[in-house]
């Protein structure tokens, strides 16, 4: 074992043998079309729900400039990642880049924060994904916890299947989801009225039954307030590097990838905030506190007998996102673990599949336990306000992984600015064409998201356990953590460069 120096507070390293990554391998299979599907299904269930939760806190007109706002920090933060990917080709991904940049403590603490986003944003999705399931079915909340653990079982099984199965699967998921999407565009067009429908919120908050409303009913204070809403429009396209060690070629793919992913998500994130809101009997009154905006668009424009077969297109929206993100959950945990920063027995891969099963396993019973514990402490899908369809477990588990999300896009931005600055002559496939300019966006509107964030009473009943996990995660590494760190790839490339720079 050695000890370096310099790093933050001291860590010490211990070498490993070929034998420890033989057991923790992973196989190279994802292309262009991959990644770009392993982007845009990780997204695209924000597009059938979750967004529109904005609608009560700027209306449309607000929601409209705060989708604009987030989707010029995603598009700083995107070149950012598609310029360090390729250069820092590892499945750390964000923790890799700010251990490069910032030193083991910086890596752990980033890794951390983007831990608390792909834990609970499946558990976000489940939410929907019950709350569609349930408008299909008929099934009382009261068997919802049922569902979700049926759900994570399934696509955790398909996930340790193996990595081309997981892919295939992705892909198909992906395709049916935006072929769905379209059709519902399509669909919409004929049957809007944006001064009848989308702008029928009162100052006040209450419905205006004629329309012709404001469009930015709570001033220029709702568009902030709905920043953290439109960030579910593009939440997680940033796991696309998580990918890095099972890229066939990462140098060359996944920049493509990844602004390939982030121009369809654009596309799409548009036309569903102008279009859902403005189809006549729907109104994004209606639609601020709905779980199933898409499908209510879909009833309004067919009638409820239509419902049943978008409901299962829906569906497979959100189970593309569910799945992508328990493949980068996956690949999140088995990097620090790998790495000593989590314990290491959590990255040994499956023995036939090269899967890390073990860390999703460990990341779902978290994300799980996390749902269940909600559920159960407001009441268990019992009357009034502690239904599941008044938003209360979705909202708060939303507002968590958001919290999460915007500390760790903070930080790739920062190791994005510090790498250009310390470390300008290493190779670098592909350069971001806003450079310093964008990533220094990227932290202002992630600042100001947090800000409001902390704005939404809900976000208080979840922000609280999340500020607790970083902690205990902190003070775990400072005791036990900092003292077991293992040379894995991304720790040699750091610290190979550290003494270049």
């Amino acid at each position: 074992m050695t000890e370096t120096s310099g790093t933050g507070g001291g860590v010490k390293y211990a070498s490993r043998d070929k034998s420890y990554f033989e057991k923790r391998g992973l196989q190279r299979y994802a292309g262009i079309w991959s990644l770009w599907a392993l982007g845009v299904g990780a997204v695209i269930s924000g597009h059938f729900s979750g967004w529109n939760f904005g609608f009560a806190t700027g209306g449309w007109g607000g929601m409209m400039v705060a989708a604009g706002i987030i989707a010029i920090m995603y598009l700083g933060l995107t070149f950012s990642i598609a310029e360090m990917s390729p250069a820092l080709p590892h499945t750390g991904a964000a923790y890799s880049f700010a251990r490069t940049s910032m030193g083991p403590w910086g890596g752990f603490i980033t890794g951390l924060f983007e831990n608390v986003e792909y834990v609970l944003t499946p558990a976000v999705i489940c939410t929907f994904i019950s709350a569609y399931f349930g408008s299909i079915t008929g099934l009382d909340t009261a068997y919802y916890p049922i569902l979700w653990i049926v759900f994570y079982a399934v696509f955790l099984g398909l996930n340790i299947f193996g990595v081309a199965l997981s892919y295939k699967v992705t892909l198909a998921v992906t395709l049916i989801s935006l072929a769905g999407l379209a059709f519902f565009y399509i669909s919409a067009i004929p049957h809007i009225d944006f001064g009848r429908w989308a702008l029928n919120i009162a100052p006040d908050g209450s419905e205006l039954p004629e329309g012709n409303g404001s469009m930015f009913p709570t001033g220029f204070g709702g568009v902030l307030a709905t920043l953290p809403f439109a960030v579910w429009l593009f939440l997680a396209i940033e796991q696309v590097p998580l990918a890095a060690e099972e890229s066939v070629d990462p140098k060359r793919d996944m920049p493509k990838g990844i602004m390939l992913g982030f121009g369809t998500l654009l596309l799409s994130a548009f036309l569903v905030v102008l279009l859902n809101p403005a189809i006549a009997g729907v109104g994004a009154h209606a639609l601020g506190s709905s779980l199933e905006p898409a499908l209510d668009g879909i009833r309004a424009i067919y009638g409820d007998a239509a419902a049943p077969a978008f409901g299962v297109v829906a569906l497979i929206g959100l189970v593309a996102s569910f799945h992508t993100i328990l493949y980068a959950q996956g690949r999140q945990v088995y990097s620090l673990s790998r790495a000593g920063y989590f314990p290491s027995g959590l990255s040994v891969t499956h023995p036939t599949r090269k899967t890390p099963h073990l860390a999703m396993i460990a990341g779902s019973l978290l994300g799980l336990g996390v749902m269940l514990v909600i559920w159960f402490v407001n009441g268990g899908g019992g009357p009034g306000e502690t239904q599941l369809g008044d938003d209360i477990i979705g909202s708060v588990l939303l507002n968590m992984a958001v919290f999460g999300a915007m500390l760790s896009y903070i930080m790739q931005a920062v190791s994005f600015i510090l790498l250009r600055r310390n470390l300008p002559n290493i190779d670098r496939p592909f350069r971001s064409p806003v450079g310093i300019p964008g990533a220094v966006l990227t932290i202002i509107i992630a600042l100001v998201t947090l800000f409001y964030q902390v704005q939404d009473p809900n976000f208080y009943r979840g922000v609280i356990w999340v500020v607790l996990w970083c902690a205990v995660g902190i003070v775990y590494f400072a005791l036990v953590g900092r003292n077991k760190l293992i040379l894995s790839p991304e720790e040699e490339f750091a610290l190979e460069h550290k003494s270049k720079a």
